[in-house]
């Protein structure tokens, strides 16, 4: 069996696909209407298959066209990555790398990362970018990262996911606040406070695993904000909004406003993983893998 599709009909199919609409796509593609209908036209008669169903006032994807649709647009982004890396290692550079993170894993597991991969690695282009948990996960699956920092415990199919930091729990208290380490007995002498937590969108399971501490200590918390950023946590906290819980690796020795009590005793702990796609062919994350 023998195709005589090029990369411009895929180009072409694609626009076509996310627009549903022939005149819409050709402008985007600065094209004709007719040549792109035709272009079309021509890769559904070498496939043998019908991409779309044309309506008089709409453009609709067939099964075959779904399909295609998906799995095409993973594997250009793929070629795109791999023209990509030809591209830097004939500018001199042996590749690169895109992470996304928690801001938890910005405050050391990722620096030291760098810092030491690079003395055995260099010439490499690291991209960084902070995002939530399902942000990450979203951006694996379309190849726009390579690799990412979570604090979830499940992944899709396509993902691999590998624990590299357990750590206890921390509270976070305002600096002037009347419990300290030697005064602080458990968490239900904060049962009147206002808590200031991660949004659950954040990760549905570290919440979660935050809810069970407050569970274990007897009492619902009094939940007067939430937010995605640690930086929010600590100014709501100096500023008497309220208290929080926050991964031990957060703590910010340089913050003298706020105050940190380690939670050692619960048996909650929380996860940093580093998660990737397994179909990934990055040539840097192999030597990333075995680097760590």
């Amino acid at each position: 069996m023998s195709y005589q599709i090029e990369l411009r009909h895929i180009r072409y199919f694609l626009a076509v696909a996310k627009d549903l609409h022939f005149r819409k796509a050709a402008e985007r593609l600065f094209i004709s209407q007719p040549g792109l209908s035709k272009q079309i036209k021509q890769m559904e008669d070498d496939l043998g298959v019908l991409l779309f169903e044309r309506h008089n006032r709409k453009v609709i994807l067939t099964k075959a066209g779904e399909y295609l649709k998906e799995e095409l647009a993973l594997n250009l982004k793929s070629l795109e990555h791999t023209f990509y890396h030809a591209k830097l290692l004939n500018d001199g550079k042996k590749g690169d790398l895109k992470f996304g993170y928690v801001g938890s894993a910005m405050q050391e597991i990722i620096p030291n990362l760098l810092i030491a991969f690079e003395k055995e690695h260099p010439n490499l282009l690291f991209s960084l970018k902070e995002m939530g948990n399902h942000k990450q996960i979203e951006e694996l699956l379309s190849y726009d990262i390579d690799l990412g920092f979570v604090r979830l415990d499940r992944v899709p199919k396509e993902l691999e996911i590998k624990p590299i930091l357990k750590e206890n729990f921390c509270l976070v208290l305002p600096h002037s606040h009347i419990l300290n380490k030697e005064t602080f007995k458990g968490l239900q002498q904060l049962k009147e406070e206002s808590f200031i937590l991660f949004d659950p969108k954040y990760s549905t399971t570290y919440f979660e695993k935050v809810m069970q501490i407050f569970d274990d200590s007897g009492f619902s918390p009094i939940i007067s904000h939430n937010t995605i950023h640690a930086s929010s946590i600590y100014k709501l906290v100096e500023n008497n909004f309220g208290v929080s819980i926050v991964p031990k690796s957060l703590i910010d020795i340089n913050n003298k406003e706020v105050k940190f009590i380690e939670l050692s005793k619960i048996k909650q702990k929380t996860t940093l993983s580093m998660v990737w796609n397994k179909h990934n062919r990055n040539p840097i994350l192999n030597r990333v893998f075995d680097f760590i």
